[in-house]
């Protein structure tokens, strides 16, 4: 059986079509499936709309959160959930065509443990928004070692790469990587990004950035590698500094005004402020996993 997880934000105007469409092109290609609908502390009228779903075909699943706790935990919310040999995730905004998964689930058959949905084309973005998520693939694909410029939340997982990642005790998990860094035996297909038919993008330029930040800090120890990069630079820079103002002296060049010095200050200062506030993150993210809360709160779960 092929599970599928999808994650709803405030997807009142998309649920009842996606649970429909996705449903006939599995009933129609002959797969026995399950719809695994997880509410993320909608505003809206995201649940009633997943109740009604659930009550119109029972092969549809919904777990309500008891608030908001983000995509990431949307969906391994899902992954505990789903009972299929083989779970795939996708977006609730049919963004994701859910034509792909049937070719998704025929490689699964053919032997392959993780069918990964990679990006042809991203659609409909702009400038800043493509050279953004370019830096942060590139920043992500020096941690894990693994190209992730076309990766995507779209993909097909044997039910043992599922045990694989629900038994990682990590909170702040960053499913993109995770799924690539497990391995198995692997292969991609590639999609086109579709046009949102109904409602807007929940993900604005500050939420992508706050995602970067908090992803890759979760996955990488680069960003503090750079704080001792800094300061290796700026002892450089000391040097040579000093070096300079020490051939001044025995010259007999006097510097003139502070200029120098106020410009040293503010640089070590600035490097310092920027050195603690990366240190002081990744701490924020210790004090989190140290306390052991849990990634997310059910408040309900509806259908088989």
């Amino acid at each position: 059986m092929l599970s599928v997880i999808l994650p709803a934000y405030n997807e009142e105007k998309m649920l009842g079509k996606s649970a429909s469409v996705i449903s006939k092109i599995l009933e129609d290609a002959k797969i026995d499936y399950q719809l695994v609908f997880v509410n993320d502390g909608s505003k809206d009228n995201t649940w009633s709309e997943i109740e009604k779903a659930a009550a119109a075909n029972k092969n549809i699943v919904g777990v309500n959160f008891s608030r908001n706790f983000g995509k990431e935990s949307a969906m391994f919310a899902g992954l505990a959930t789903a009972t299929g040999d083989c779970v795939a995730v996708m977006d609730c905004d049919l963004q994701h065509p859910p034509e792909v998964l049937i070719e998704m689930y025929r490689l699964w058959e053919q032997g392959y443990e993780v069918v990964e949905a990679v990006k042809r084309s991203r659609g409909k973005e702009s400038i800043f928004h493509k050279a953004s998520a370019g830096l942060f693939y590139k920043l992500i694909s020096s941690a894990v070692k693994i190209d992730m410029s076309r990766a995507s939340d779209f993909k097909l997982m044997d039910r043992k790469c599922v045990e694989t990642l629900l038994a990682m005790p990590e909170k702040n998990a960053f499913f993109r990587a995770l799924s690539s860094w497990i391995g198995y035996k692997s292969t991609s297909v590639e999609f086109d990004v579709q046009e949102r038919e109904e409602g807007e993008s929940k993900w604005s330029t500050w939420s992508l950035v706050k995602y970067a930040i908090t992803n890759i800090v979760a996955f990488s120890s680069v960003p503090m590698q750079l704080v001792t990069i800094a300061g290796v630079c700026s002892f450089i820079f000391g040097i040579v500094m000093g070096v300079q103002t020490l051939i001044n002296f025995i010259m007999g060049k006097s510097v003139q005004g502070f200029t120098t010095v106020i410009l040293l200050l503010l640089l070590m200062g600035s490097l310092i402020m920027i050195s603690l506030g990366i240190i002081g993150y990744y701490i924020s993210k210790i004090y989190e996993e140290v306390k052991g809360r849990p990634r997310y709160i059910i408040s309900k779960v509806i259908g088989k």
